[in-house]
This record gives structure tokens, sequence and C-alpha cells, in this order.
């Protein structure tokens, strides 16, 4: 499967995505990074080939970038700035329309929890 291309986006979603990039490589070092160009989705797994495994993913859309987080729905009661948004049962996700909302406060503890919830076998 080849990767999305992110050359090919707008510069702020360009800039969104790289910077997501950053954060996860940084949270999920063990992590695999596997690409569905198809749907511009960039998804960072313990299992690769499996939502099981799945941590997080960055969906680029027309105006903003989601990062989904697939145990989102179990961590609503920590997350302290309201961060995550959606009404899946499992996964959730947190709406990024700047690079500023890089920096917001709680992205990186909701990270490392879901990660923490995620099987690694």
């Amino acid at each position: 499967m080849g990767e999305v291309d992110i050359d090919d986006l707008r510069a702020p979603l360009a800039g969104l995505v790289r910077g997501l990039q950053q954060i996860l490589g940084e949270e999920l070092p063990d992590a695999t990074v596997e690409h569905d160009p198809g749907r511009s989705l960039i998804g960072y797994t313990y299992l690769p080939g499996t939502y099981k495994g799945l941590v997080a993913a960055i969906a680029v859309h027309g105006a903003h970038v989601n990062l989904m987080l697939s145990k989102g729905a179990d961590l609503l009661e920590l997350d302290e700035h309201g961060l995550l948004v959606g009404t899946g049962k499992k996964a959730r996700h947190i709406v990024f329309r700047e690079t500023d909302d890089l920096d917001r406060p709680g992205i990186r503890e909701l990270i490392r929890e879901t990660a923490r919830r995620t099987p690694r076998a």
C-alpha cells in the first residue's frame, strides 16, 4: 500500500499532518505506521492489519485534520479539556484546524492513555 502524499495537501493541512506525525512518533515509538492513501488515513498500530491493535489514526479532510483515538469513547472521563468529539462506540477524534491546535493541553495524555489500553499481542 502506498503512502499518503502530504506534499499534495494544502499548506495548513500538510503542516497539521506533519505536526501530528511528530507527536505520534514521539508518543508511540513502538507503533507501526500504516498508510491508506485512498482514505487519506495514516494509522499507528501495535498489531498491523488489525483494528484491535490500532492506537490512533490521522485522517485528512477538506478543511481540517482529525486525530482518531481508537479507545476515545473510554477516555471521555479523562478528557479535562473537552478535546474528544464524535459519537462512535469505541473511537473518538480531536479536530485540528490550525497549527496552534497541536499545542492544546491534554492531547499527549490522551494519546498515551489510548496506547496503554491498546493490545500489543
